[in-house]
């Protein structure tokens, strides 16, 4: 199998690909459905209210309209949290797979899920902890948690059957960090005039040597390489950025679900050096190629999603509208979700529970269509019993 069968053959590809025009209208679903959720959950629990204020017990706010959160707003917040996410897996000295994986996890989530629902606050310590379990990244539970503040064990554990549902119980994600190493090597071998073109390219490793030399440099003005070492050294230089550039802006944007790995680590080879991209490019494809034409065209489209992420440091004005976000959450939450680990505590196998969160029929009911849905769906994906 080529690498591109072997890839069409991932869940990555299969359950976590899409169109822009795809992903808006999943987000906006998924957006509908929750506001439709929250409003008549918070319903229910004003006519709960309205009898007790009958009785002269209620808060006296059970007719209070429900704002909620537009699809913007969500994905404000969430985008928020992957960067939380990211400081949390790098205080915690966890390697670049498990903070990628760990993001990855949280934006395939609330593609299914939203913040109304379940607070991304809540499920960020879960999500990274199952990261180090898929990416085999051992940590013990209790060591995890000693390094979060304010987290206990239960609060890890709590949210995790809910991600791993929102997940469709696909845990690989394909990251392109693997992908620019490899071209780092390539490009390295050519330099040092040990490189080989693809068999469609008839160039001589003598040949490519002395290109890579007469490239144009990164920024005008700037001179030419003049030697193997110059080479090797904007090789380096070159590299250190694209993989800045796969650990901050290819995680906080959309491109892990609208382009391939091998695309997405390309792009940002060709953003932090265009002339060197290209070089690399004509290696693969003969010059008049209507592919290398396509695939450019692509490429720019992936370096412009690049290009737009959002700072890994909010600024003021950043902080104040994500400020105003969460003010705004705190009014439109599901009231009958916001206690994971309560509810966790409560749960048995057959949905039901005892005491201060026992479930009533309707819910019971609810959450057993719930896992029957989900194992249907894990069906599609690993295939019937055998």
């Amino acid at each position: 199998m080529t690498e591109d069968e072997i890839y069409r053959a991932s869940t990555q590809y299969r359950l976590w690909s899409f169109t822009p025009e795809l992903l808006l209208s999943l987000r906006s679903t998924t957006n509908s459905l929750a506001a439709d959720g929250v409003r008549t959950a918070i319903s229910t629990r004003n006519v709960s209210q309205a009898k007790a204020e009958a009785s002269g017990t209620g808060d006296g706010d059970s007719n209070r309209e429900v704002d909620c959160l537009t699809v913007e707003e969500e994905q404000k917040l969430v985008g928020f949290y992957c960067i939380k996410t990211m400081e949390f897996a790098d205080f915690c000295d966890f390697p670049t797979n498990v903070k990628a994986t760990a993001v990855q996890y949280l934006k395939r989530f609330y593609l299914s899920n939203s913040p109304m629902t379940y607070h991304p606050k809540e499920m960020m310590p879960s999500a990274l902890y199952l990261a180090t379990k898929t990416e085999n990244h051992y940590t013990s539970l209790r060591s995890f948690v000693s390094k979060l503040k304010k987290i206990k064990a239960e609060d890890v554990i709590a949210p995790e059957f809910l991600l791993t549902q929102g997940l469709r119980f696909t845990f690989d994600v394909r990251h392109p960090q693997r992908g620019l190493e490899g071209g780092f090597m390539e490009l390295l071998a050519l330099a040092n005039g040990q490189g080989h073109a693809s068999s469609q390219v008839e160039i001589s490793s003598d040949k490519l040597q002395k290109d890579l030399l007469d490239i144009d440099p990164v920024k005008e003005g700037k001179p030419k390489p003049r030697s193997a070492e110059d080479v090797v050294l904007r090789i380096q230089n070159a590299h250190g950025r694209a993989k800045e550039i796969l650990k901050t802006s290819a995680l906080l944007t959309d491109a892990y679900f609208l382009y391939t790995p091998s695309q997405i680590w390309f792009s940002s080879l060709i953003i932090a050096d265009e002339p060197l991209a290209h070089f690399y490019l004509k290696t693969k494809f003969p010059l008049s190629s209507d592919l290398k034409t396509s695939i450019l065209s692509h490429l720019r489209q992936c370096c412009d999603l690049l290009r737009s992420s959002v700072s890994a440091k909010p600024g003021d004005v950043e902080m104040r509208e994500l400020t105003r976000i969460d003010k705004k959450l705190y009014k439109c939450r599901n009231p009958e979700k916001i206690d994971l680990v309560g509810i966790n505590k409560a749960q048995k196998r057959d949905g039901e529970g005892k005491g201060e969160h026992a479930l009533d029929e309707r819910t019971i009911k609810k959450r057993k269509l719930e896992r029957e849905n989900s194992m249907k769906e894990a069906e599609e994906v690993f295939g019937p019993a055998l």
